[in-house]
């Protein structure tokens, strides 16, 4: 893949080094071009040297543009991505200005345009800039991010630029410029239900029972479907991400909200994927009024939520249906059960705590069939939801037109997979 990196004058451009090592990994050739803004903030013998390239930013470099250089890169490129995007760089992209090489380039090329916003969350919130970013999207525009955190200025929220590993994850996709995989398009036509980040069961007004769970993978799993072709729907507990706005989003809070969205919505659904960190209890009752602290103890009775994975999975003519195991222990046996009792055609399994798993941008995980299994290793939740999602496309493509479920109950455990 042939990727024209953007680098605009924001303080995320010391970021960008890494970033071109991480699609250079994904095999990936780079050519940078720079806005004379991001020179205050990054080198350009540092972005050769991790490039490989000659660093491009003057639209009047006369050796350069004898030959009309900016065609042939904007002819060049399979993908223009554009990061750190600035709030000015957005405004001259949507107004179709073109004061430089980079902006020049985005309006003569063909190729498709992924842009990673990063400024303050103040600037990030102006209903300017999010005009522009409406008009970017509907131009057909990628828009990574931005994440949410603490920032340059000390000040905290929406408007950090995107981990590297998860744009570069994002933009090698297969579905973005229709290179990259042999399994370009490999859910076209079907549609994908997918269910992301925790539930909240309500103690009181002001109190829930919650989880870890950041909804990080099942966002990456439903924009990595998306880019297979996938129509998504995707059921999201209360999570701190950006609502992907190619995808059909729907919000819930509790597992009950979230078994009623499910089951609204299954009926035409090809693959469900399970992704939700469900509670697995919800408080018998809810107090109307804050519970004071008047007693040394409370008691709390807890009823067991309904399970929205076995339900779908029981359904006749269901989807096809794919599970998440997160374990502190045991994962292997704990995922195999899973998979075996709930009856289902795929199961993802990973180990959670304190060093591990929620929370984090990296995973590793093990998936488990009736006869078969694959590892995934560490890497960014972004990058590995596009190989899962690859792995499920073609389990459903083998399974695909039969009516029978897997006989589970008499395969035989070997060697880490189901045999």
């Amino acid at each position: 893949m042939n990727i024209v990196l953007g680098i605009s004058g924001g303080i995320a451009a010391y970021k960008t080094p890494e970033l071109v090592r991480r699609l250079r990994e994904r095999g990936a050739d780079i050519q940078i071009v720079m806005t004379a803004s991001a020179e205050e903030f990054v080198t350009e013998t540092a972005l050769q040297a991790v490039s490989g390239r000659p660093i491009r930013s003057n639209l009047w470099d006369k050796e350069a543009e004898a030959s009309m250089s900016h065609i042939e890169l904007a002819r060049w490129a399979d993908v223009v991505l554009i990061a750190p995007a600035t709030a000015e760089i957005m405004a001259r992209l949507a107004g179709g200005a073109a004061p430089d090489l980079l902006t020049t380039l985005c309006l003569a090329t063909e190729a498709p345009i992924a842009i990673a916003p990063a400024m303050n969350h103040v600037m990030w919130s102006n209903p300017a800039v999010q005009a522009n970013r409406t008009t970017l999207e509907d131009r057909g525009m990628l828009i990574i991010g931005p994440d949410s955190g603490s920032q340059a200025c000390g000040e905290t929220g929406a408007g950090r630029m995107s981990n590297p590993d998860d744009i570069a994850a994002i933009v090698c996709a297969p579905g973005l410029s229709g290179k990259g995989s042999e399994a370009a398009g490999a859910l076209k036509g079907l549609t994908v239900l997918v269910t992301a980040g925790p539930t909240r069961e309500p103690i009181d007004p002001v109190r829930y029972i919650t989880n870890r769970s950041s909804g990080k993978m099942g966002y990456a799993i439903a924009h990595a479907a998306s880019a297979e072709g996938a129509d998504v729907i995707l059921i999201s507990g209360p999570v701190a991400l950006d609502e992907p706005r190619e995808i059909d989003v729907h919000r819930v809070q509790t597992a009950e909200e979230m078994y009623a969205a499910t089951h609204a919505n299954i009926s035409d659904v090809d693959i469900f994927i399970s992704a939700a960190a469900v509670s697995d209890y919800r408080p018998t009752d809810t107090a109307s009024q804050k519970i004071k602290k008047n007693n040394e103890t409370m008691s709390i009775e807890l009823v067991r939520s309904q399970d929205i994975l076995a339900s779908v999975a029981a359904l006749r003519d269901g989807p096809f249906t794919v599970g998440f195991a997160a374990e502190t222990n045991d994962v292997r046996d704990y995922a195999l059960k899973k998979l075996e009792n709930k009856r289902l055609d795929m199961i993802v399994a990973n180990r959670v705590g304190d060093d591990c798993g929620f929370d984090r941008d990296e995973n590793t995980v093990e998936v488990y069939w009736a006869d078969g299994a694959q590892s995934f290793p560490m890497a960014a939740k972004a990058e590995l939801a596009s190989k899962l999602i690859n792995l499920i496309a073609e389990r459903y493509a083998l399974v695909h037109g039969s009516d029978a479920k897997p006989d589970l109950s008499v395969v035989s455990i070997k060697g880490g997979a189901k045999q």
